[in-house]
């Protein structure tokens, strides 16, 4: 099964349709999100077309489609109003023999490690810059921001298929790869 990846919408719905729309387009199973889906935070600028309520409408739709990790933007009461589950710190994937440890960033990131056997994979959002890297025995992956990218990097999503994660640009240019077999 294909598995889209995506991050930081921060409410910005013409991000959000953009990324559903590629989904459609990728033919994913299932579309993974590595938090702050509603709001764009006290650090960052206001996203284009920010519609809070228009990404829960957008989302609520997809509810059987997606699973989540919390970001440090979401919040208690984003719960009550999204009809699937947010508010896990992390999810464990087992992919390629490999554990892949999911979570948004602002907890465990590159600096502060979860418990990782050597080969596992990091995945995380939170920085808004997109990455794909072997680092220190580990894999660490992140699928960049859908809204608010930073660092000169475009809005960008990455897919999980066959043993290769792939980071695509929002039109679906890709960007980079890495194989994890």
């Amino acid at each position: 099964m294909k598995l889209m990846i995506a991050s930081d919408i921060h409410g910005s719905r013409p991000c959000c349709e953009a990324l559903l729309g590629r989904y459609e387009k990728e033919r994913a199973g299932r579309l993974m999100l590595l938090g702050d889906l509603l709001y764009h935070g006290p650090r960052n600028d206001l996203p284009e077309g920010y519609d809070p309520k228009g990404v829960i409408r957008l989302l609520n739709d997809r509810r059987q489609e997606l699973f989540c990790v919390r970001g440090n933007c979401d919040a208690e009461v984003d719960q009550m109003v999204l009809q699937f589950p947010i508010l896990a710190d992390y999810a464990l994937l087992w992919l390629e023999g490999r554990t892949v440890f999911a979570t948004h960033g602002h907890i465990y990131n590159e600096q502060n490690l979860p418990p990782l056997k050597e080969g596992d994979v990091l995945l995380h959002g939170h920085t808004h810059v997109l990455a794909a890297r072997e680092m220190g025995g580990h894999i660490y992956l992140n699928p960049g921001s859908v809204s608010l990218p930073k660092e000169g990097n475009p809005r960008s999503y990455m897919t999980y298929e066959d043993g290769v994660f792939t980071i695509k640009d929002l039109e679906g240019g890709e960007l980079c790869s890495l194989s994890i077999r």
